[in-house]
């Protein structure tokens, strides 16, 4: 055994091997510029991002005269009659539409992606990574580029301008992106379960809709957050698959396509209230969901890399 003699005076971080402290200190000090400066930009961005939300909302109690004279001003007086204007001039109809066509497109894009996912995940089969890179392009195939053949295709079906034609679309459209999250999340679940199920003698469905797809709950609500953001702020696929084709048939126009209408409607004359509190009510229910979320999607977005 070596016996080490210090000097009197001499500390631990003046030895030949103490750079550590050293080290750690420097490290310590570039975590807090690091902090400082990271904090700093989220603030930054929060500011951006709030700023034209609330400018949107106080627009909503204002009139034209104010909204002209000073559109970063209070409101005088607080009008409320801006919103009743906008649901009675059609913000009502087409919020009830867009809930229609997600009550059946959300549940269906959860369900059918989910089951897609924990498939190529977890049972091996040939082409099962042909498949799965299939989605992934899908995920990364821009919309534009297949409108055409999409509206023709829907027309072939004889679904434009139904309810059914843009549930489906909706569908197609937001599973690469389910089936990608959910196919990593699926990988990162214990196997021991899925063992002990199936020596237990559980089928296939049972250990998929019993087991494995309660524990996949944190991904579960991450991804149907992010289809149901997609789909409620959608408005290319509406505007081209919900037009009305002949004069008797009705308009089943969605949230986003009936805030161009509202603007159209307006003609010459401004309202300017009625067009911010039709925005307003088409964001509330997003702002909500997302901030009685927000816990369970970072939770979700985390845990893949945790386990």
């Amino acid at each position: 055994m070596t016996t080490v003699i210090k000097a009197p005076g001499e500390s631990s971080a003046e030895k030949p091997d103490g750079g550590r402290p050293a080290a750690r200190a420097g490290r310590g000090s570039d975590g807090t510029a690091l902090n400082v400066f990271s904090h700093g930009f989220l603030a930054v961005w929060a500011v951006l991002i709030v700023l034209p939300l609330v400018w949107l909302a106080l627009g909503s109690f204002k009139t034209d005269a104010q909204i002209g004279g000073s559109a970063l001003s209070w409101p005088s007086n607080w009008h409320f009659d801006a919103f009743s204007r906008a649901w009675d001039k059609g913000i009502g109809d087409y919020f009830a539409h867009t809930l229609i066509v997600m009550a059946f497109s959300i549940p269906l894009t959860m369900l059918l992606g989910s089951m897609a996912a924990y498939v190529l995940a977890r049972y091996p089969f040939p082409g099962n990574r042909l498949i799965y890179y299939f989605f992934v392009t899908g995920a990364m195939f821009p919309v534009f580029l297949a409108l055409v053949p999409l509206f023709f295709m829907v027309k072939r079906f004889d679904m434009l301008n139904t309810y059914q034609g843009l549930i489906l679309v909706y569908v197609a459209y937001s599973m690469p992106f389910t089936v990608f999250f959910m196919h990593s999340f699926f990988r990162t679940l214990p196997t021991a379960v899925h063992e002990a199920a199936v020596i237990d003698g559980a089928s296939d469905t049972r250990i998929f809709f019993q087991v494995m797809l309660p524990m996949a709950r944190p991904g579960l609500i991450s991804v149907g957050i992010f289809n149901v953001l997609g789909q409620w702020n959608q408005y290319i696929l509406p505007s081209v698959l919900m037009q009305p084709q002949t004069g008797s048939d009705p308009e089943r126009y969605m949230l986003t396509q009936g805030l161009i209408q509202l603007q159209y409607q307006m003609g010459y004359e401004t309202d300017l209230p009625v067009l911010f509190a039709g925005v307003t009510i088409a964001m509330i229910p997003m702002l909500v969901v997302y901030l009685s979320f927000q816990r369970q999607i970072q939770a979700g977005l985390t845990s893949a890399t945790l386990k």
